[in-house]
């Protein structure tokens, strides 16, 4: 199944993200980018630090400012039901100008040395289910 183009409007938020890593980081800096969650996601020092989906802007920031944050306009949680604090979705209106861009990034990028990194989970190096033991069915007798 081809993959579905992305719009104009991501490419240029992703173009932007990247711009604004580059003149935060510096050439040096381990950032990667792949996709995640249907999201076109920036780990820098292998942590989800900031990602994009559509126009909005995906920001990882520390869980302790989550309420303060979460009343922000424009400005919506990952999962509402408060499973992934610190997580957080901002739209357009909220990274309009000049001042709130920097502001969003400088703070994504000032809480990644303190966030947890997530380990990678091991590839299984076979497909087969797990062994389990085989027991023995006891046979009922006709009494």
């Amino acid at each position: 199944m081809p993959a579905r183009p992305i719009a104009p409007e991501t490419l240029q938020l992703i173009a932007a993200v990247q711009d604004a890593l580059a003149g935060h980081l510096g050439a040096e800096a381990d950032v990667r980018e792949r996709p995640l969650f249907g999201c076109h996601a920036f780990m820098v020092n292998n942590k989800l630090c900031l990602a994009v989906r559509g126009e909005d802007l995906l920001v990882r920031l520390p869980p302790a400012q989550h309420a303060r944050i979460a009343e922000t306009p424009a400005v919506r949680e990952l999962d509402p039901r408060g499973g992934m604090p610190g997580y957080f979705w901002i739209e357009p209106a909220a990274y309009a100008t000049r001042a709130q861009w920097r502001h969003w990034i400088t703070a994504a990028l000032a809480y990644n040395p303190a966030a947890r990194a997530t380990p990678r989970r091991q590839k299984s190096t076979s497909h087969s289910l797990p062994q389990r033991p085989i027991h023995k069915r006891k046979q009922l007798t006709n009494p």
